[in-house]
């Protein structure tokens, strides 16, 4: 076929996702890579395990985490318009956070702390060196771990069941773990850039996102809720018992609400977006176009530049291989590649992945965007081997 993808390499990679579906890794999935203007998706399964309900292209997809590319881009487009600044503080428009208290110790008592040495910039929240996040460490190995619990701030893809502004109150009880700025740790800045945008924007940050991000770009189904005649659409959400492996049905607090808004509509992804492979190529193929897209330009091609580009240090990245390896980085909302490590990772690549199943990846130097959805959350950081397969499958298949 044109755009430089083999028609053998894409029937291997076909079978290799029949092979998943076939062994019961995950119940259906819908795939898409694009190259040089063209475009291959596949289709494999169901939408509910057991069900007869067979994965179309537009099936819905609870896309967590991918989310976060998107919250970035959201702040991206104000700060291009001076309502936003990199390095200002967000004191003035999140004055929950103003005048915070950081932890001497990881393991000491929440009320051993220090001042923090300078506010929190716009900046920290998109390199996501906010100086709290997710603690990668058993459950209650520390007191700030406790803390975070009992005000119902755990990170997960389901969000809390109260609102914006008690969210960010609630955050900002809290010391922070690190000084702003310090170390990079994962989800809760992309929550509280959520907040810093729908703030600077005068209005709520779904609608912001609406309004400047999914209606230019033509994402008609992504939305933090959906019209009640699109919910059939939707896949099922699962995860795999601890005990038995076998893939269990999620239960979500939004189950039965899908057709409204949430409470807490979250940059980080808890409570999930939703999306559909096409819409999100949509965002991925502005970001391969250097911000530009069918209907105009959402972007500068300086801000995608920026926003690809790694911003940690050494230092900053420490403790966090298990997402980076030892190549990687992070950029304004997704993870950057920075040496060749298989197939598919390779220096100037970027993206992320969900953890309710779905990963997206964006090549420049191949012009070609990568989009796998399934319905099975992640057991841990690392890649499943449904992720791994197709993306060797789909550089596998380059035919130039």
């Amino acid at each position: 076929m044109s755009g430089g993808l083999s028609q053998a390499g894409l029937g291997r990679m076909r079978e290799v996702l029949d092979g998943a579906v076939a062994r019961g890794d995950v119940p259906g999935l819908v795939a898409l890579v694009h190259r040089r203007g063209e475009t291959y998706v596949s289709q494999h399964g169901t939408t509910e395990v057991g069900g007869e309900a067979a994965m179309r292209r537009d099936t819905v997809f609870r896309i967590a985490s991918m989310g976060k590319a998107i919250t970035a881009v959201a702040a991206m487009i104000l700060v291009e318009e001076c309502r936003l600044r990199l390095d200002d503080p967000v004191d003035d428009l999140v004055p929950e956070l103003a005048g915070r208290r950081v932890l001497r110790r990881i393991d000491g008592p929440i009320d051993d702390t220090v001042p923090a040495e300078r506010s929190i910039t716009t900046r920290d929240l998109l390199t996501f060196r906010l100086g709290l996040g997710a603690i990668m460490a058993a459950p209650g190995s520390y007191p700030i771990q406790q803390a975070i619990e009992e005000a119902g701030l755990g990170v997960g893809p389901d969000g809390p069941s109260f609102g914006t502004d008690e969210w960010i109150k609630r955050l900002g009880t809290l010391p922070l773990v690190h000084q702003p700025g310090a170390a990079w740790m994962y989800h809760t800045s992309a929550d509280v850039l959520g907040v810093l945008i729908a703030r600077a924007a005068g209005r709520p940050f779904d609608e912001f996102l609406r309004e400047r991000v999914f209606e230019p770009l033509g994402m008609r189904d992504t939305g933090f809720h959906l019209p009640a005649a699109k919910l059939g659409r939707m896949a099922e959400s699962y995860a795999a018992d601890p005990a038995t492996g076998k893939l269990v049905r999620r239960e979500s607090p939004r189950d039965g609400a899908w057709d409204r808004p949430p409470a807490f509509p979250s940059g980080g992804g808890g409570p999930s977006l939703l999306s559909t492979a096409d819409d999100y190529l949509a965002f991925c193929r502005m970001l391969l176009a250097k911000g530009r897209y069918d209907g105009g330009r959402l972007l500068s091609r300086a801000s995608v530049e920026l926003m690809t580009t790694d911003h940690l240090t050494p230092e900053q990245k420490a403790g966090n291989e298990i997402f980076f390896g030892w190549g990687g980085g992070w950029g304004f909302g997704f993870g950057i590649n920075g040496c060749r490590e298989d197939l598919a990772a390779k220096p100037g690549r970027f993206g992320w992945s969900g953890g309710l199943g779905t990963t997206m990846s964006v090549d420049p130097a191949e012009d070609m965007v990568g989009i796998l959805l399934t319905q099975r959350a992640l057991d841990s950081p690392r890649p499943p081997s449904v992720f791994q397969d197709f993306w060797t499958a789909a550089y596998a298949a380059l035919d130039d």
